[in-house]
C-alpha cells in the first residue's frame, strides 16, 4: 500500500462519494477473473485494489471524527504492524 495514493484516493471520496471507489473496486475484482491477464497485471490490480479499500476506511475513520492525519498515520501502524508479524 501506498500512503501519496491512499491520501489522493480519500480526497477524491471527500470531494465526490465512495460509492464510485467502491464500483471501481468491483469492476477491478472481477476484470481479476479474466484468463488473459499476466502475473504483473494481475499484481498490479491487486495493489490498485488494496490501496481503494485502505482509503474507504481511511475515510471512514475521518468521517468517524478522527483527524485527518491521525486517520492516515493509524491505518498505516496497522499495515506496517500486519507485515513485521
Amino acid at each position: 500500500m501506498r500512503l501519496p495514493l491512499i491520501k489522493h484516493i480519500t480526497d477524491f471520496i471527500e470531494q465526490n462519494d465512495q460509492d464510485f471507489v467502491l464500483e471501481t473496486i468491483e469492476t477491478l475484482e472481477h476484470l481479476t477473473e479474466s484468463e488473459n491477464l499476466k502475473d504483473e497485471e494481475l499484481d498490479v490490480i491487486g495493489e490498485l485494489i488494496s490501496n481503494f479499500y485502505g482509503a474507504i476506511e481511511v475515510s471512514q475513520s475521518i468521517k468517524d471524527g478522527k483527524p485527518r492525519k491521525e486517520a492516515l498515520n493509524e491505518f498505516m501502524k496497522r499495515v506496517v504492524g500486519s507485515i513485521d508479524q
